[in-house]
């Protein structure tokens, strides 16, 4: 299952640089990395030494810390949680989001897929994973049960979702599977517009937007839809805004207080008319990108107010092979705009019928 966010502590990213880093988080503290992740190090080592479970002195000490965004991994899951942003994934297929009332929702079955075999089908609701009931439960937590998380469940094995459609309710068993992510689609529109939609940024995502802007009909508009998009790769963010940009800022973020900027390559389409789609679900890398043509007068925005989740998160492996991301700082739009804790506004707010609103905006645009 890839639903609206990646895995337990939604999405990562690569940033420039010989270290892997996350990508854009939401920390409430004031980061102090060193000293924090000698803390939660000497923890599970000691933890170690006693013959206890390193990983859970660990997620102790994060716990402790404040850090909203920290997290710490079994060794296992941080693979899967690499595997996916490479575009590959053990799961189900089906993809899933929480309601008002917190039932938990399918919103998508990916073709082919276990649960396509199963008869599992937009808007069902989903009850149980394993007997465990999920109604109230945040969607990481229940991609985690769907994956297997918690025991590094292989493709073939088995999982029991309770079900329920209409009046009936029942139990299906379906086997985990290793699957590919579609995280760019693209279609047309009558008049030639173009609508890609980025479901997150894993790698590959932002030359796939490249090349359909590249293919899309001479002066006809783009829209990117962005909604529910978790983020993913802060690189592939940076690639999908050069297609639309022609060099210069993409965002400033700092590491332990070291200012650094993300830049567009050169050559992107400066003049097509474009529209980007956001919403609640739009997070991380996506806000990097949306902020990005916002400030820069590249697009109009519609929709509803950002996420925002605007901070940095750096792994490092702990004495047990877990490994332990903690906050290290804060993304900045290019005319520096945080988006932590505040999100994006739009430049037109719209909650109904929004791809029929932005096809109304790039009339006006020249489209």
């Amino acid at each position: 299952m890839f639903a609206s966010v990646l895995v337990a502590g939604a999405a990562t990213g690569s940033l420039p640089g010989p270290d892997r880093r996350s990508a854009p988080g939401t920390a409430r503290s004031s980061p102090a990395p060193a000293g924090r992740y000698e803390e939660v190090a000497a923890a599970a080592a000691a933890a170690m030494a006693d013959g206890q479970s390193p990983m859970e002195a660990a997620e102790r000490a994060v716990s402790r810390s404040g850090d909203r965004w920290g997290a710490v991994y079994s060794q296992g899951e941080y693979e899967e949680f690499e595997e996916a942003l490479d575009g590959r994934y053990t799961g189900v297929g089906l993809w899933a989001r929480r309601e008002r009332d917190g039932r938990i929702e399918v919103t998508k079955v990916r073709a082919g897929s276990p649960a396509a075999a199963a008869g599992i089908r937009q808007g069902d609701r989903l009850r149980s994973v394993d007997g465990a009931k999920v109604d109230g439960r945040p969607v990481t937590e229940v991609v985690s049960l769907l994956r297997g998380d918690a025991t590094d469940a292989p493709a073939g094995t088995p999982v029991r979702l309770g079900l329920e459609r209409g009046t009936r309710a029942w139990t299906e068993t379906v086997r985990r599977a290793r699957l590919s992510t579609d995280s760019v689609t693209v279609r047309k529109l009558a008049g030639g517009i173009t609508v890609i939609r980025i479901g997150s940024f894993t790698k590959g995502s932002g030359d796939i937007v490249r090349t359909a802007v590249r293919q899309a009909p001479a002066g006809a508009g783009v829209i990117l839809d962005l909604r529910g998009n978790s983020g993913g790769l802060v690189t592939e963010a940076v690639t999908a805004a050069s297609a639309f940009l022609d060099g210069g800022l993409v965002a400033t973020y700092d590491v332990d207080g070291e200012q650094q900027a993300l830049h567009a390559d050169l050559g992107g389409d400066t003049t097509r008319p474009l529209v980007a789609l956001v919403d609640g679900g739009t997070m991380s890398a996506a806000e990097l990108l949306t902020g990005a043509l916002q400030d820069r007068g590249r697009a109009v925005v519609v929709g509803s107010r950002t996420f925002g989740k605007g901070s940095v998160q750096m792994p490092s492996r702990l004495p047990d092979g877990s490994v332990a991301e903690l906050t290290v700082g804060h993304y900045r739009t290019p005319s520096g705009r945080g988006v932590d804790g505040t999100g994006l506004t739009p430049d037109l707010e719209v909650d109904q019928q929004v791809l029929e609103q932005a096809e109304t905006v790039l009339s006006g645009l020249g489209q």
